[in-house]
């Protein structure tokens, strides 16, 4: 592949990030007057992932259910709890549970190896 079309892959990627950061922005701001509208913008922004292989962050990945789409609010349609080593996230509109690790913040004594 030569320089300039790496040039523009990354480049295209960027803008793709971009476009998805601003969507997902959109959604928080819509979502309090219209939830259709913000389950629309992430819907868009997980079209642009898929067609520049761009992978979303945590922060945002945590924002919407991959099952049904919707664009996630805590304690608007979904439901997080702490449980364990877990945080918990279910989607009140189709039930789908999602599970991620939760790393406490350790203390220095802790850490220290007493």
């Amino acid at each position: 592949m030569s320089r300039f079309k790496k040039k523009s892959k990354n480049l295209a990627k960027d803008l793709a990030m971009e476009r998805i950061q601003r969507l997902f922005e959109l959604a928080d701001a819509e979502f309090s007057s219209n939830p259709i509208r913000s389950d629309e913008y992430v819907l868009l922004a997980r079209k642009i992932g898929m067609r520049y292989l761009v992978r979303f962050p945590r922060e945002l990945k945590v924002r919407f259910c991959k099952s049904c789409g919707s664009y996630l609010v805590p304690g608007g349609n979904c439901r997080i709890r702490l449980k364990g080593r877990y945080i918990t996230i279910t989607c009140l509109k189709c039930g789908n549970v999602r599970r991620y690790i939760y790393h406490s913040v350790k203390t220095s004594e802790s850490s220290s190896g007493k």
